[in-house]
């Protein structure tokens, strides 16, 4: 669900990268005031593990698209909504500057869409009070019915912001009513598959680790003798990261994800050309400099020198991969490098954050 840029109008760009650097900077206060010893490294193998885990597309059977796991929700189970927002910021960066998987015009909203929707309206507003409320003692089938409904109505409300934010720029040729009957149904769907994960995920965690979770308090921490994460864990993860990425994505759909599935339907063609605009042609040929990896693909392989990706459109390949898993070592190097770039801007701004003296209440 990364929008392009081709969706976007300037003025509008512009005013979601507001909105979401309004909760980042929310975000940034509460991180600094945190007394998790444990918060940083956490939070840099949690977002090298969804950066991998977003290469990964699913089929949806019987529709001809695909979608992936947001994280959203999984990071604000394990990590708080503050931090896992920051997380899943610099996961969203990563893609866009280097790998060309969203626009910069279009960051903002991306943040807006796949973050702040599910960590401050789906995390607190549904999971939170239905699974972690004081005194509960949630049983494995509340809390994956409860991450699944989170799950889809994160998404559901993402999917719709997407219309919206489209329908405000005003130019693409996407009329409204079909745009969004394509673009609801098929996130529903893919919401329910990614609750399904994300609640196998958490559970398996609850049982393994449960002193991850955000509701149990640094004294508790402390006391249990783990107010540090074990370096073994660390490198577990770091590990499950690597074999993701570098392995595990081969196995990716090679149907278009749901935005560019509801695009191609409701426009009719495969690609949307961006507004001639001074910006869009400013912040495309930026990354194009910086995207080393379009498409997950090593920008110097023969194929990506003779049709190099451009982000002045929407690009929709509705053909499957002749070959799967596509075993592609170019596809695992991109993976491995965005797995340890997304892990540093993770860990350098969680540092630096917690190096900063809080602010006063």
């Amino acid at each position: 669900m990364h929008m392009a840029d081709a969706l976007l109008s300037p003025s509008v760009g512009a005013s979601f990268w507001l909105a979401s650097g309004a909760a980042l900077a929310w975000s940034a206060r509460h991180v600094k005031q945190s007394d998790r010893s444990d918060l940083v490294p956490l939070m840099g193998v949690l977002g090298a593990f969804v950066f991998a885990a977003m290469m990964i597309n699913f089929t949806i059977p019987g529709t001809g698209s695909s979608g992936h796991l947001g994280g959203g929700l999984l990071l604000s189970i394990l990590l708080g909504p503050h931090a896992a927002l920051i997380v899943l910021a610099s996961v969203l960066a990563v893609q866009a500057l280097f790998f060309a998987d969203g626009g910069l015009l279009a960051l903002g909203a991306n943040i807006f869409n796949l973050g702040v929707c599910t960590c401050y309206l789906a995390y607190p507003l549904i999971y939170r009070p239905l699974v972690e409320r004081v005194g509960l003692s949630p049983s494995r089938k509340r809390i994956a019915l409860v991450t699944v409904l989170a799950a889809v109505l994160g998404l559901q409300a993402g999917a719709f912001g997407v219309v919206a934010e489209t329908q405000l720029s005003g130019i693409s040729s996407l009329p409204l009513a079909t745009f969004l009957m394509l673009m609801q149904p098929i996130h529903l769907a893919i919401g329910m598959v990614e609750g399904l994960a994300t609640a196998a995920l958490v559970l398996f965690v609850r049982q393994a680790r449960p002193d991850l979770f955000v509701m149990i308090a640094p004294a508790a921490l402390a006391a249990s003798g783990r107010a540090r994460l074990p370096a073994g864990l660390i490198a577990a993860l770091g590990a499950a990261s690597l074999v993701t990425a570098g392995v595990f994505s081969w196995f990716a759909s090679g149907q278009p994800d749901g935005l560019e599935w509801s695009i191609e339907r409701t426009a009719g063609r495969t690609q949307m050309t961006a507004a001639d605009s001074a910006v869009h042609t400013l912040l495309s040929g930026w990354q194009e400099r910086t995207a080393w990896f379009p498409d997950y693909t090593w920008v110097f392989s023969s194929k990506q020198a003779e049709a190099p990706v451009t982000t002045a459109q929407v690009a929709i390949d509705n053909v499957a991969d002749p070959a799967w898993p596509a075993v592609d070592a170019g596809r695992s190097l991109a993976g491995l490098v965005g797995g340890l770039l997304t892990l540093g801007l993770v860990m350098g701004v969680g540092y630096w954050l917690k190096r900063r003296k809080p602010d006063p209440l």
